[in-house]
């Protein structure tokens, strides 16, 4: 198989279904950025590993959390007439999530103050991770304001930014770090 088409040398991509659109469409523009924050989770997970050593769990919530983003873009890069195509995201995916917040912030102290990005080096990947993350979502409400996007799935994005803040609270700990404090 080729890594080319050439179907989208003018502009234009189709989308599970073959709907052909724009590469400037909300759709496109949705699923692209969340490939992006998968990316970066992926880099995310190669640094944890490689400066916390006990890092397994966290990994296993990346790659878990990666591949519900894939079933995610799958989900935004829908077509219409297409829709029963890709299953919906199953509401379990969100209460896991909920409950990986949870378990971490049990995990700290309350806050007193806004944290700010650093710390240290997790910490802040983590940071581009969560703003990566608030940008697909504000494009997934973008192309929901046109389109039928799974609820799940944007339930899912929506926590998943929290998820990555309380993960890198977690993390600037555990690398015996403090947390950078906003002090207007």
């Amino acid at each position: 198989m080729k890594l080319y088409t050439k179907g989208g040398d003018k502009g234009s991509t189709s989308l599970i279904g073959g709907e052909r659109v724009s590469k400037c469409d909300c759709r496109v523009e949705a699923y692209g950025t969340v490939d992006e924050l998968t990316a970066h989770i992926g880099f995310l997970a190669d640094r944890t590993m490689a400066l916390y050593a006990d890092s397994e769990p966290f990994i296993d919530d990346l790659k878990r959390i990666n591949s519900t983003l894939m079933d995610i873009e799958a989900l935004l890069a829908v077509g219409s007439g297409a829709e029963a195509k890709v299953k919906p995201l199953d509401s379990s995916r969100v209460e896991w999530l909920e409950g990986r917040i949870d378990d971490l912030q049990a995990q700290l102290k309350p806050l007193t103050s806004f944290t700010i990005p650093g710390g240290c080096e997790l910490t802040s990947i983590c940071h581009i991770c969560r703003t990566i993350c608030r940008r697909a979502e504000r494009c997934a409400i973008a192309a929901a304001r046109e389109h039928n996007i799974d609820t799940n799935a944007m339930v899912y994005i929506n926590r998943l930014s929290d998820y990555l803040y309380a993960l890198g609270r977690v993390l600037c700990d555990k690398m015996g770090k403090s947390e950078f404090i906003w002090e207007p």
